[in-house]
């Protein structure tokens, strides 16, 4: 299975997008899936379903920034290399889907967009009209890609 199948297929489990994309990398963080959970919870649909940065792209940026950063030699040149990675990473993302912003994702796929706190129930109808485990697994295959170039061990998830 690859971390862009993991994606897409925890965001069917009932993750939220920023929750399923960075659970995709679990292994390579250092955290166990509670924490990650916990912590990507408030950057679903675009930050608390204000439909701001995409999750999808919060999920994978925390993962890039669990995985590179160094919190033991914080300096500005490893805060500019991070930032570095994330305009990278955030410029592919747009690159294939014309945008980053949750609210113009959605409503590019012709979705009426609601930024009211209640989250959606979780029905086929949902996941039929939404691009939203399409866009998981894109992320996904965006950091995953991204850190094979970059050499990371364990970049690829095992084959099972």
């Amino acid at each position: 299975m690859t971390r862009g199948d993991a994606a897409e297929e925890n965001f069917r489990r009932g993750y939220n997008c920023s929750q399923a994309v960075l659970l995709a990398f679990a292994d390579l963080t250092g955290l166990d899936e509670g924490a990650l959970l916990r912590v990507s919870v408030p950057f679903g649909g675009g930050v608390g379903r204000m439909r701001h940065i995409c999750g999808t792209v919060s999920g994978m940026l925390m993962a890039a920034g669990l995985i590179f950063y160094d919190p033991a030699h914080v300096t500005n040149a490893q805060k500019s290399a991070m930032y570095a990675r994330v305009q990278e990473l955030v410029a592919r993302f747009r690159a294939r889907n014309g945008s980053y912003i949750c609210s113009e994702l959605l409503s590019g796929a012709g979705l009426k967009v609601s930024s009211g706190p209640a989250a959606e129930e979780r029905t086929a109808d949902y996941y039929k009209k939404r691009p939203c485990p399409k866009l998981c697994r894109m992320a996904a295959e965006i950091l995953e890609e991204y850190l094979r170039e970059e050499g990371v061990p364990g970049a690829a998830p095992a084959e099972e």
